[in-house]
């Protein structure tokens, strides 16, 4: 049986780890280098670091800290911002990325998944997607959050998918910071149109958040960031309570 995996998030602006609510208010919270250590340490399968502001300020990832955390962890990486080019991938892979997350530079350029599928394989390919409910409808948002492309998210994971995405990470914006629970109507939706791992992001509040989750088969992992950070909720132990509970985790 596939484990499940537990993912914690590092958004970072300026330098520094930050969290907001429904992906506005951002706060800081961190230093990114210390809390990937910690992570690393805590039980974490893989470690996700977000460069939040590198497409909307147009320039390039910080690759000096991810240098710096790649040096200290030994669980998978995955690594976006301002990805735009299959020059951006080798960029990010070289500086300690196992895998890249491409977001807004994936709308831009449609073909720049199945490029960089092409050239790293699928299993490097990481397509997220920022999901709000407008008019009743999923839409795809870009530039963290802040402009509603007008795109069908529905439609958009099944594209992913055909172009060679290896993994689908969701971020519900409706339910981001919110800690009522991760957006399972959506997952569900997106879920049964796709046969890619699924990563969900967005509203976890506690521990049986993460079981109602992953009775969802169509789910992977669960991503969160806020109740880890806070250390409201130790990996460790979430995945204690998870395996108690009879889902499959790699303590």
């Amino acid at each position: 049986m596939i484990t499940k995996r537990i993912i914690p998030c590092l958004d970072i602006r300026d330098g520094r780890v930050v969290k907001g609510v429904n992906f506005k208010n951002i706060k800081d919270i961190d230093d990114p280098i210390e809390l990937a250590a910690f992570y690393n340490n805590s039980g974490a399968d893989e470690l996700v670091f977000y460069d939040i502001t590198a497409s909307f300020e147009g320039r390039k990832l910080f690759t000096g800290i991810l240098s710096e955390v790649a040096s200290r962890v030994f669980i998978p990486l995955t690594v976006g911002g301002n990805i735009k080019s299959v020059e951006d991938f080798d960029h990010v892979l070289k500086a300690g990325a196992d895998k890249v997350s491409v977001n807004s530079g994936a709308i831009k350029n449609p073909t720049l998944i199945a490029e960089a599928a092409k050239k790293y394989g699928n299993q490097c390919v990481v397509l997220s997607m920022d999901v709000a409910r407008v008019d009743g409808k999923y839409r795809i948002f870009a530039k963290g959050g802040r402009e509603d492309t007008g795109i069908d998210a529905l439609d958009w994971a099944m594209r992913g998918e055909q172009n060679g995405a290896g993994e689908l990470v969701l971020n519900s914006i409706d339910t981001d910071g919110v800690r009522k629970g991760f957006d399972l109507e959506m997952l569900e939706e997106i879920g049964r149109r796709v046969s890619i791992p699924l990563i969900a992001s967005g509203g976890a509040g506690k521990k049986e958040d993460f079981k109602t989750l992953f009775e969802l088969d169509c789910v992977d992992a669960g991503l969160a960031a806020g109740i880890f950070h806070s250390k409201e909720l130790i990996i460790s132990d979430l995945k204690k309570y998870l395996k108690e509970n009879g889902v499959p985790v790699r303590i």
